[in-house]
């Protein structure tokens, strides 16, 4: 399954990370649709907003289904047929559906049937592994192996071919297979966009930690058939639901447990911490301050904060699995050179804003 996720990019950061070629081969980014709907977090959980790209044939009639915008949505899905207005009353969880049962249940089915596609978009995802020696389960952070390391300058709407490749060179975002649906309250007002997460059994590198994972779209071609609608029959791009193994994942702390902890510290691999509070190294604490400044407003209370602190596994007694083994260390070595990125100074840095 897939219960909890980090998005924390600004909007222009985010759009320039989903970059793509159109049908003539010229480079775009995605337009934005209700842009004051996103709220970056460190730890998104469902009923929260977070970013999807759909086909902007969907919303523009007459448009390129080739086109992309992104959107905030409701991450669980709400079914058209819903007949009330409190959305606590939908008795069962939508959050995800399995790819093995969407075709035979009713609020899947109809809008998949109708090409309702989208591609959830994330920093990564969290899973929890029950420990062996205990009662307590251990969070990890999962994403796409990550191989760029230059830092991208700050570029225009209209990039020439040369500067293309420079147009994103950081994080490469996680790309989730969903399915979106619009429901139109009972009693009039706005209508609400919300989505669901494909999941698959796990692949094997994560079966250790959980039996289901997303169905991630691994590459260019694989977003672009899901997103294409217009083009790409439901048949077809059904073939895209499947296991991936191009995947990574560190061990993180249990900060992440609490949802309403919203800082960087929630995807921090675990022994940067545990450096931090054995050993003051200057590196790691300049690191963690400048990931205090990047994080949202919204912080912790001082009692999740402390009990938090006292919570930091340590590799040695608690995290004992197999699944640590196989982990590509240098992925999360990439993630600490990333978000190290931000101390210098101002002038060397990319703009996200």
């Amino acid at each position: 399954m897939c219960g909890r996720t980090s998005c924390h990019l600004p909007r222009d950061a985010l759009s320039r990370a989903c970059a793509y070629r159109d049908r003539q081969g010229h480079p775009r980014v995605p337009e934005w649709r209700d842009p004051d709907k996103y709220r970056p977090s460190y730890n998104k959980s469902p009923q929260s907003c977070s970013p999807v790209l759909l086909s902007r044939l969907h919303l523009d009639k007459g448009a390129d289904s080739s086109e992309r915008i992104i959107a905030p949505m409701r991450w669980g899905l709400v079914p058209s047929w819903f007949k009330e207005s409190d959305l606590s009353k939908l008795q069962f969880n939508t959050s995800n559906c399995r790819s093995d049962t969407m075709l035979e249940k009713r609020s899947f089915k109809v809008p998949l049937g109708m090409g309702r596609r989208c591609v959830v978009l994330a920093d990564g995802f969290y899973e929890w592994q029950r420990c062996q020696l205990s009662s307590q389960r251990q969070p990890y952070f999962i994403y796409f192996p990550q191989n760029k390391t230059e830092k991208s300058e700050s570029l225009s709407a209209a990039y020439s071919p040369e500067d293309w490749e420079k147009v994103w060179d950081n994080w490469r975002l996680l790309t989730m297979a969903g399915i979106f649906n619009c429901w139109e309250p009972p009693e009039g007002g706005e209508r609400l966009y919300s989505y669901t997460i494909i999941t698959v059994d796990s692949c094997k590198g994560l079966t250790d930690i959980h039996p289901r994972m997303p169905a991630i779209l691994d590459g260019e071609e694989a977003v672009a058939k899901w997103l294409n609608f217009g083009e790409v029959s439901t048949q077809e791009a059904l073939k895209l639901i499947h296991p991936i193994e191009n995947i990574t994942f560190h061990p993180v702390s249990t900060v992440v447990n609490n949802s309403r902890n919203n800082t960087p510290e929630c995807l921090t691999p675990v022994h940067l911490l545990v450096k931090k509070e054995v050993k003051a190294s200057g590196s790691s604490q300049k690191m963690l301050q400048w990931l205090a400044t990047k994080s949202p407003k919204k912080e912790a209370p001082p009692t999740a904060q402390k009990a938090a602190e006292a919570d930091v596994p340590q590799w040695s007694s608690q995290s004992v699995q197999r699944s640590l083994l196989p982990t590509k260390r240098g992925s999360a070595g990439l993630l600490e050179r990333w978000l190290k990125r931000e101390e210098e100074p101002a002038a060397k840095r990319p703009h996200d804003q």
